[in-house]
């Protein structure tokens, strides 16, 4: 009987191709392993830049709790507290304090405002309506009805903000916290 006949040749390159194969399908299988936690974890820290912030109308307004008709035309400012959502990278507070305004009418359907904080160091300045001034306890700075410093102490008047009133009588406030100790109105945050 006849042996078959084996080619060596043939056996021999076989082997190799299979051992690329399998090394080429090791790899591959290795980075679509390693890149599921890979993308998992960018998408965990781009999030924060990929999120957008809530609250308000979406232009920046808060609709404040007091409406137009409750504030008398030339009346005492009335301090409002500002209460919204904070978010930070991770995290969302809901309902949390993070400033105070001064509201006051001025006309028929007009209202300014004034951020509650000095420019001078940040300190909460108070109405004094006897003396019908704002007054910083910190440094003893004062200001006018109309927000305008009465002495040198502080760098700037007392920073107004923008009020809209919509729907006939709701007053909404682009709230905006400013650097203190500088000449110019630098936004913060």
């Amino acid at each position: 009987m006849s042996q078959p006949h084996l080619d060596l040749h043939e056996t021999a390159s076989s082997e190799p191709r299979r051992g690329f194969m399998t090394h080429i399908l090791a790899a591959g299988i290795g980075l679509l392993v390693g890149a599921v936690p890979a993308c998992a974890g960018l998408a965990f820290f781009l999030d924060p830049l990929m999120r957008k912030k809530k609250g308000g109308s979406g232009d920046g307004f808060l609709k404040m709790p007091v409406s137009l008709d409750a504030l008398e035309i030339n009346g005492e400012p009335q301090l409002v507290k500002i209460i919204m959502d904070k978010v930070d990278a991770w995290n969302t507070y809901l309902k949390q304090p993070v400033g105070a305004v001064y509201l006051r009418r001025t006309d028929k359907d007009k209202v300014v405002a004034f951020n509650s904080r000095c420019p001078h160091l940040g300190c909460a300045v108070d109405y004094k309506p006897s003396e019908k001034h704002y007054f910083c306890p910190c440094h003893t700075s004062t200001f006018g009805v109309d927000g305008i410093k009465q002495n040198e102490i502080p760098p700037r008047d007392l920073d107004n903000l923008e009020v809209q009133i919509r729907n006939g009588g709701e007053v909404w406030l682009k709230f905006q916290n400013f650097r203190a100790t500088t000449p110019e109105k630098i936004p913060v945050g």
